[in-house]
């Protein structure tokens, strides 16, 4: 494979002026094309498109039919073309648009040859400790990682805590906890999959839970992301475009309501710039933007394109390519991306160092924050590494929150944290503003992130490690806690959130003749104050015989003996909010 890439230089900040034109992905001069790629213009209206005289030829397939699809913002759309390409060829279209980059409207870009879908792996399972998973009588069927908190002060909010056990040890899935540690709502996912990254989002102006699911491989996610509403029902899946599948490692809404995703697609690549062979397997880190309504690619990026491998800090992998794409050189690892005030990109690289801030219609670097080649000088302390989840905040977004693992291995740091860094686009400085560490020390070689609040407090998931910590404005530790067992959160994050599930709240019930207990629980229920028993010998002959406070998940309430119970979920003013139904006394 050749060696080019499309590296531009630094913009010296963060407002330069959008280029005119149509931007088109693959972008021109790409060298990693998919296969199944669709042709992607953007910045033009959708009803133009069909007399833009778009002509597609590959230099080994030849010419190209296809349809075009609209985009749903109107604002673009895709030539989806009939046939794939073929690996390692040269791709012309021509069109009569002002297409950003190409030549009279016209580009072109390689086809990759991609190396294989990356096949399933069994993930590690916790160890099992006692108390490690929680039980319910009235849902058998869950068993979620528990949580200990461990430290609460009165300056701790009543947000929710938003993780995703995956390792276990019995089930794995999106999992709500209320400020206390009790949990809130549980969704188990298949076995063997896992989710990532949940997390409250607003879509369509409403608030939604989101999260990945599917399952990981070589220490990325074959998957797709998730869309939920507050009745607990699905809204949307988003996959990812091209023939390449979602990743567990971000899935963000932008504020104008488009998916940002990451991907990872394993290709033959040379490796020769760092002494490596010259056919090795590459992963080419992918980041996508989705429109949610048709599924059609809106932007992509792709790292082979505009990062070299010797920006990375990883070695190649000793066993080279013959090993298949169990063990491919991950150079670059995409783990965050997020929009920044100007509708560009921030991206982050947990194995070059780096976070690279992209132009949204090209994909051009405007600027790299850490790593070997960045455009800022890193003030003291303010230099990581093996980062996850870097985020914009401030002013102008000039203020970066990183988590910064720094252990890999090999451990870099003695300890993980969580920064503030203030960029200066004017002297092109990065200086510490704050850090962020656990008492006792913590080092996480994989995962984590860090939360900005409104209150200017800040949380913590210690990714590899169980932790996850609240942070006031002083850097006290006002909220800490953990799994029971060792299990793992890639990220945790504090939500407000109410939820009303679609379905009735659950029950059973047992009898010894003289008192009936009643066991009693609503998974995602937020507005439920208490529970309201009835009982009778019929199923239509029910009366009141019990109303008491709702105690965590699930509550046990004894009254008499009976042979038939109903429960009523009350509200916090009295009133009814949902019904159970009725059942038979075992």
């Amino acid at each position: 494979m050749a060696a080019s890439l499309l590296v531009f230089a630094p913009a010296a900040g963060w407002g330069a002026a959008a280029p005119s034109g149509v931007g088109v992905f693959p972008i021109p001069g790409s060298l990693v094309a998919s296969p199944q790629a669709q042709i992607a213009f953007r910045g033009i209206p959708s009803s133009q498109l069909e007399s833009a005289s778009i002509q597609v030829s590959g230099s080994r397939s030849g010419v190209h039919t296809g349809v075009v699809e609209a985009d749903s913002d109107g604002d673009g759309g895709s030539f989806i073309p009939s046939t794939p390409f073929q690996p390692g060829e040269t791709v012309t279209v021509t069109t009569s648009l002002d297409v950003l980059g190409g030549t009279a409207g016209a580009f072109h870009f390689i086809v990759a040859t991609p190396a294989g879908v990356l096949p399933y792996q069994k993930h590690l399972t916790a160890g099992r400790v006692p108390g490690d998973v929680w039980r319910f009588r009235s849902r058998p069927d869950l068993a979620p990682a528990a949580v200990r908190v461990l430290k609460r002060t009165s300056a701790a909010g009543g947000a929710d805590i938003f993780v995703a056990p995956q390792y276990g040890p019995v089930q794995d899935g999106p999992e709500i906890l209320d400020s206390h540690g009790r949990l809130v709502w549980f969704d188990r996912v298949a076995p063997g999959d896992m989710a990532t990254d949940f997390e409250v989002q607003s879509y369509d102006h409403q608030p939604v839970l989101t999260w990945w699911q599917g399952y990981s491989s070589a220490g990325v996610g074959i998957g797709q992301d998730m869309i939920y509403n507050s009745f607990y029902r699905p809204v949307a899946v988003v996959h990812a475009a091209d023939g390449v599948y979602a990743d567990l490692h971000d899935f963000e809404i932008t504020p104008w309501g488009t998916a940002l995703i990451t991907a990872y697609y394993p290709v033959y690549w040379s490796a020769a710039s760092v002494h490596g062979p010259k056919k090795e397997i590459v992963f080419d880190s992918i980041v996508q933007e989705i429109d949610i309504p048709t599924g059609l690619l809106l932007f992509e990026w792709d790292s082979l394109d505009h990062v070299p491998l010797r920006d990375s800090y990883q070695p190649v992998p000793a066993q080279g390519a013959k090993h298949g794409t169990l063990n491919p050189y991950d150079y670059f690892h995409v783990n965050s991306v997020v929009p920044d005030s100007d509708r560009n990109f921030v991206i982050s690289a947990r194995d070059t160092w780096a976070a690279y801030k992209v132009n949204h219609q090209t994909g051009a670097i405007m600027w790299t924050l850490g790593g070997k080649a960045s455009s800022f000088r890193m003030g003291p302390g303010s230099a990581f590494a093996f980062q996850h989840d870097v985020g914009l905040q401030g002013p102008g977004d000039q203020l970066v929150t990183v988590f910064d693992d720094g252990g890999g291995p090999p451990n870099v740091h003695p300890q993980s944290r969580g920064l503030e860094l203030a960029l200066d686009f004017t002297n092109m400085t990065a200086r510490l503003v704050s850090q962020d560490e656990h008492s006792p020390p913590l080092l996480a070689d994989f995962e984590g992130d860090f939360q900005q609040l409104p209150d200017a407090d800040r949380f913590i998931g210690w990714g590899q490690q169980p932790y996850f910590t609240e942070y006031d404005s002083r850097g006290r530790q006002i909220l800490d806690g953990r799994f029971v067992g060792d299990t793992a959160t890639y990220r945790a994050y504090l939500f407000l959130w109410s939820g009303t599930p679609a379905f009735p709240p659950a029950v059973v019930a047992s009898t010894n003749r003289r008192t009936t207990t009643v066991y009693v629980s609503w998974n995602g229920a937020t507005a439920v104050g208490s529970w309201r028993v009835e009982s009778g010998r019929a199923p239509k002959k029910l009366r009141t015989v019990a109303t008491v406070r709702k105690r965590g998940f699930e509550t046990a309430i004894k009254i008499p003996a009976a042979r038939y119970v109903r429960v009523q979920a009350l509200g916090g003013r009295g009133g009814v909010v949902g019904n159970s139904a009725t059942v038979r006394v075992r």
